[in-house]
């Protein structure tokens, strides 16, 4: 693999596993409330 590639590789990787600790560090922060959801799912449910 050249250089290039090598470094295109890791960026990738960054981006997808940097991606999911920043979605679980926003939940752990701010968890999703099940109160908030609404009683009567939608008809096509």
């Amino acid at each position: 693999m050249s250089t290039a590639s090598i470094i295109m590789l890791i960026i990738a990787i960054l981006t997808v596993w940097g991606g999911l600790a920043l979605a679980l560090l926003n939940l752990q922060r701010h968890p999703e409330d099940d109160t908030m959801m609404p009683e009567d799912h939608a008809p096509e449910l």
